[in-house]
């Protein structure tokens, strides 16, 4: 959320309201992809895309260091 200017804070397509997270598991490390979903915002139509597969993924090791998982989408 930190890399949206601050003005864009009311509006859903840049709250945590569109926002999904998905988990899995491997290795005993965590992944986490964060999807950003503004079809779930109002005023959007169902599968509505802002962007090419606009997600941000993040690895959580097994002792409990959360870092951001370098990715090319």
């Amino acid at each position: 959320m930190k890399r949206f200017p601050k003005e864009y804070a009311r509006d859903c397509a840049f709250s945590p309201k569109a926002l999904e997270l998905s988990i899995g598991y491997q290795a005993g490390w965590y992944f986490i992809r964060v999807n950003r979903r503004v079809d779930k915002c109002p005023g959007f139509a169902p599968g509505f895309s802002s962007g090419f597969d606009e997600f941000e993924l993040f690895a959580y090791s097994p002792d409990g260091r959360l870092e951001r998982y370098p990715h090319q989408p």
